[in-house]
């Protein structure tokens, strides 16, 4: 299973089979700012440092133009980690522990 590591933060967690970035690090107890969940509004897009993601489900051209997915932009609600991924958050965005119980169960922690 992949691992997702987001980059200044030294968290790291496991996503399961074919789970979104998003999905995984809430799972895990994290979260950051998004919107829809459903790929529709682009507010969850984030870097995507190393790795790659695949798109199970088709993402509007007008939410994640090719000129951002050829900069290494991904968008988190969508995307699911082929491998090991790094990803950094946008400036404006900020990771939160939101459920630390989750965090500890989860065994999502520092790297």
């Amino acid at each position: 299973m992949p691992t997702l590591t987001v980059d200044g933060t030294g968290v790291q967690v496991t996503a399961r089979a074919d789970e979104p970035i998003l999905t995984a690090l809430a799972r895990c107890g994290y979260a950051y700012r998004y919107g829809c969940r459903r790929g529709g509004c682009g507010i969850c897009k984030v870097e995507l440092v190393s790795g790659q993601v695949r798109y199970p489900v088709r993402v509007a051209a007008d939410v994640l133009t090719d000129a951002e997915l050829a900069g290494g932009v991904c968008l988190s609600c969508r995307a699911v980690a082929v491998d090991d991924v790094v990803i950094r958050l946008r400036a404006d965005d900020k990771l939160r522990c939101v459920a630390p119980l989750l965090a500890t169960l989860a065994g999502a922690g520092r790297a």
